[in-house]
C-alpha cells in the first residue's frame, strides 16, 4: 500500500494533482496508467485507463476514508447479492491511501446507447428500500449534512458573508429537522439517489453507481434528491416525474415533511458546487446564482447541472 500523508491535505485537491495520485495509485496496485484520461471531476476524480477495463477513484483527503470503505463493502454486498451495481476490481487491495488521498479501482462500465430513465430510478431504489441488510455490513445513519461544514470551511473564494450566511443556513435547517417526524421503518440508503448516479449497459442493464453516502435510514432521503430537482428546479418533464414517483409507488411531495428536505438538499447542492468554484467562471457562476436565490425563499430556482 503507499504510504498515508498525515493529516488532511483536500486543499490543493485539483485535477492534475488527481493524475499524479492517479498515476501512483497504479504503480501501487500494478496497473498501467499510460493514456488514462480524467472523466470527472468533483467530490472525486475519476480516471478511466485505457490498458484495464478500470476506473479509478481518488477521493479528497484521508478525511473521506470511512466513507470510502463503506463504498468497498457495499459494492460487495450488493455484488454477492446480485443486484445491479457498479463492482469494485475484486483481486486488488482496496481502498489504498496516496498521497494523503483515498483511492479505490472499479470495474469499467461500458455503457449503451441510452440513459437511464426516471422510472428506471424509481424501481432500482424500491428494490433497493427492499432489501435487508446482512449481519456483518454495519452502516451509519445517513449524514444529513454530509459534508457541508467541511466544504463551507475549506473552500477558497467565496467571500466571508457567503460562508456566514451558509452556516446560519445550516443551523436554521438543522432545527427544522430536528421537529420532524418520519414514519417510515429504516433501511439500505443510497444516499445521493439522482438519475446521473445510474448508467445503461452495453446489454440495456440498469446499473447503480456511486456508494460513498450509502447508509441505514429512512427511504425519504434517497426520494428527496428528484422530488427536489422536479419540484423547485423543473430538472424533469411532469411525465418524467410521474414515472418516478409510479415506479417507487410514492411521491414523496404529498409528505408533511418534505419542505424541510427539499430545503435541505438545495442547501447540499449549493455547498457542492462551492468546492469547485476555482476549475472554471461556468462553475463560479453557477454558485454565485445558486447563492443568491437561497438568500430569497421565494425566487425561483433556475439552476444549471453542476
Amino acid at each position: 500500500m503507499a504510504s498515508d500523508a498525515a493529516g488532511s491535505v483536500e486543499e490543493g485537491f485539483t485535477s492534475a494533482e488527481s493524475a499524479r495520485v492517479m498515476t501512483a495509485a497504479c504503480r501501487s496496485a500494478g496497473l498501467d496508467s499510460d493514456g488514462a484520461r480524467l472523466i470527472r471531476f468533483g467530490e472525486n476524480a475519476l480516471f478511466r485507463l485505457a490498458a484495464h477495463p478500470v476506473i479509478v477513484r481518488i477521493a479528497r483527503s484521508t478525511d473521506y476514508l470511512s466513507s470510502v470503505r463503506t463504498e468497498v463493502a457495499v459494492s460487495r454486498w450488493l455484488a454477492g447479492e446480485g443486484f445491479p451495481a457498479a463492482r469494485v476490481v475484486d483481486d486488488l487491495e482496496q481502498p489504498v491511501v496516496v498521497a494523503g488521498r483515498p483511492v479505490t479501482f472499479w470495474r469499467l462500465i461500458e455503457e449503451g446507447d441510452r440513459k437511464a430513465t426516471y422510472g428506471e430510478l424509481g424501481g432500482i431504489l424500491r428494490d433497493l428500500h427492499a432489501m435487508r441488510l446482512p449481519d456483518g455490513l454495519e452502516l451509519p445513519p445517513y449524514e444529513v449534512f454530509g459534508r457541508t461544514e467541511l466544504r463551507i470551511e475549506r473552500a477558497n473564494g467565496i467571500p466571508e458573508d457567503d460562508r456566514e450566511f451558509l452556516r446560519k443556513r445550516g443551523r436554521e435547517l438543522a432545527d427544522r429537522l430536528a421537529e420532524l417526524r418520519f414514519e417510515s421503518a429504516r433501511g439500505p440508503v443510497h444516499g445521493d439517489a439522482h438519475a446521473q448516479n445510474l448508467m445503461v449497459d452495453r446489454s440495456g442493464q440498469v446499473l447503480l453507481i456511486d456508494f460513498e453516502a450509502f447508509g441505514h435510514d429512512h427511504p425519504e432521503w434517497d426520494l428527496m434528491v428528484t422530488a427536489t430537482e422536479h419540484h423547485s428546479l423543473g430538472w424533469q418533464t411532469t411525465d418524467q416525474y410521474a414515472a418516478f414517483a409510479g415506479a417507487y409507488g410514492r411521491d414523496l411531495r404529498d409528505w408533511a415533511g418534505f419542505p424541510v428536505l427539499r430545503g435541505i438538499q438545495e442547501f447540499k447542492m449549493t455547498t457542492w458546487l462551492m468546492q469547485n468554484i476555482a476549475e472554471s467562471p461556468r462553475v463560479a457562476e453557477e454558485y454565485a446564482h445558486r447563492i443568491a436565490s437561497l438568500r430569497d425563499e421565494d425566487a425561483p430556482r433556475h439552476w444549471h447541472p453542476g
